[in-house]
């Protein structure tokens, strides 16, 4: 039976950073209070400046405070929380946290835990999918190289060594050929036990140049469930998304739509509510294949929102409370194209290291179409113990031409001074002409990063509306903060006469 509706009046967040602060807004819009956890470190954080209250749960080390069960519950029952909203990330994919919630009397706002434990084990979760209809990858989970050999050979080489257990490109190793398993084996158990406690690896067959290409799924506790359209996800770097953005440049309408109904047939099999997103390979024959499922919310949930109208952590809200969703599949329209950037605290030039450290001055770009969901502020301290994201940027447009266009000048309008950012690699990729004609696959950033990360001069053409753009965001700054920025650029360099220029005739 579906639950009665609840009408929550208080939710933790059981979160940090740019998600925390992104779930609080929409919680502030519901009229919900929202409630912060944060760690030592994390006193002065944004996410704790804009919660109704907050509460310190721990050290720095996010196994003492952000992955301590117990610690979130307590917190939870001291605040008088109806809820808890576990964002993406830390403790959002773990079963114990929903049953933890279940005996407290407290709601959890995501999937059931039985869905988290079908989906959680790649292996289990391909298992559950192949026999639900869902194409998979052709693979075999052995227990010893001699064995992924024997495998790789009736698969066909080459072969990728996944984590069963894990995610996020750890435990992830190609081998293209059978001399070569034995040491990719060794290296792919000892990082997947290092990163998440279970040393078991599988293979898969290699596809090669494929599109990661996933689907977004949403659901209540009355048996609806719809997707809502896809993201390209192919602009990663270490198996790690740098870029998303829909529609998909390589996908037809009619793809999607087959795509989704198979997503909205596994989620189904599961028992699947909330939010939650299929994730798929696709071939370039058009063939697509089952990676994995995310039984949560993801980080580059913003494209989605901003082609379909939908608050997707609203929805969550409301499923949560036992409210069926408000629509159907037919009600759903995607409008226009969508990109998000993520902006991180780290260096290209050093193979993008960390670089953690006092943002001095930050300016975020705005106008039609821009979204910034970030997590810091002028004078905050990015964190060497935690995940270095500033924000994600997202611009949308009515087409895909003028997105590209719309980010550029966004990107040209986003200023960050005292620590080494990515948004010059950024800059880059979106002048590049494979990307502009989205031409690109999971393996775009490795194949081309000579000409994304090494150092170059702008073009001439391009320098007059970069410095002038550049020139507006700093002049704006110093207006509206009083206080007169260095000229250092974001990579810590000095700005060059040109962008000073600019910005000292418009301070006149």
């Amino acid at each position: 039976m579906p639950p009665r509706p609840l009408s929550f009046k208080k939710v933790l967040i059981a979160n940090r950073g740019e998600i925390a602060v992104r779930v609080a807004r929409t919680l502030r819009e519901m009229n919900i209070r929202s409630v912060a956890v944060y760690s030592d470190v994390d006193r002065a954080a944004l996410h704790v400046r804009m919660a109704d209250e907050a509460y310190c749960i721990g050290p720095a080390a996010a196994s003492e405070s952000y992955l301590r069960i117990d610690k979130i519950i307590d917190t939870a029952k001291k605040a008088g929380c109806d809820a808890i909203h576990p964002g993406y990330g830390f403790l959002s994919e773990n079963p114990l946290l929903p049953e933890a919630c279940t005996a407290a009397g407290i709601v959890f706002i995501g999937p059931p835990a039985s869905a988290m434990r079908q989906m959680g084990s790649k292996t289990a979760a391909r298992e559950r999918m192949s026999a639900a209809g869902v194409p998979i990858v052709p693979g075999a989970l052995c227990n010893t190289s001699d064995e992924a050999v024997e495998a790789a050979k009736k698969i066909g080489f080459p072969v990728m060594l996944k984590a069963a257990s894990g995610g996020g490109g750890k435990g992830m190793r190609l081998v293209e050929r059978a001399e070569d398993m034995a040491n990719a084996w060794e290296r792919a158990r000892s990082e997947a036990k290092k990163f998440f406690g279970d040393d078991t690896v599988y293979l898969e067959k290699a596809i090669i140049r494929p599109r990661h290409v996933e689907i977004q799924v949403l659901g209540d506790q009355h048996g609806n469930l719809v997707h809502v359209f896809e993201r390209d996800c192919s602009i990663q770097r270490r198996n790690q998304k740098v870029v998303e953005e829909t529609p998909s440049p390589a996908a037809s309408k009619d793809l999607i739509d087959r795509m989704g109904a198979i997503a909205v047939q596994g989620a189904k099999a599961v028992g699947y509510f909330s939010a939650g997103t299929f994730e798929f390979l696709l071939a370039d024959d058009g063939q697509f294949y089952f990676l994995e499922m995310n039984t949560r919310l993801q980080v580059e949930h913003p494209v989605t929102e901003l082609v379909s109208g939908l608050d997707l952590v609203r929805e969550m809200v409301r499923v949560a409370q036992g409210e069926p969703l408000g629509f159907a599949q037919s009600d759903l329209h995607a409008r226009g194209a969508a990109i998000e950037c993520r902006v991180y605290a780290e260096d290209p030039a050093t193979g993008f290291l960390p670089s953690p450290g006092k943002i001095d001055s930050l300016v975020t770009p705005s106008g039609p179409g821009v979204r910034d969901d970030g997590g810091a502020y002028p004078g905050c301290v990015i964190s060497s113990f935690y995940d270095p994201l500033i924000s994600k940027l997202s611009v949308w447009a009515p087409t895909r031409e003028r997105a590209v266009e719309r980010m550029r000048r966004a990107l040209s309008e986003y200023v960050v001074t005292g620590i080494r950012t990515n948004l010059s690699f950024h800059q880059r990729l979106f002048l590049h002409p494979e990307f502009v004609a989205g031409r690109y696959d999971t393996g775009f950033l490795e194949r081309e990063k000579g000409s994304l990360v090494t150092s170059r001069e702008i073009d001439e053409a391009d320098r007059e509306p970069l410095a002038v753009a550049i020139a507006i965001a700093a002049a704006r700054m110093e207006r509206v903060s009083g206080v007169k920025t260095a000229d250092v650029g974001e990579t810590g360099s000095r700005l060059s006469p040109w962008v000073s220029e600019h910005r000292a005739r418009l301070l006149r």
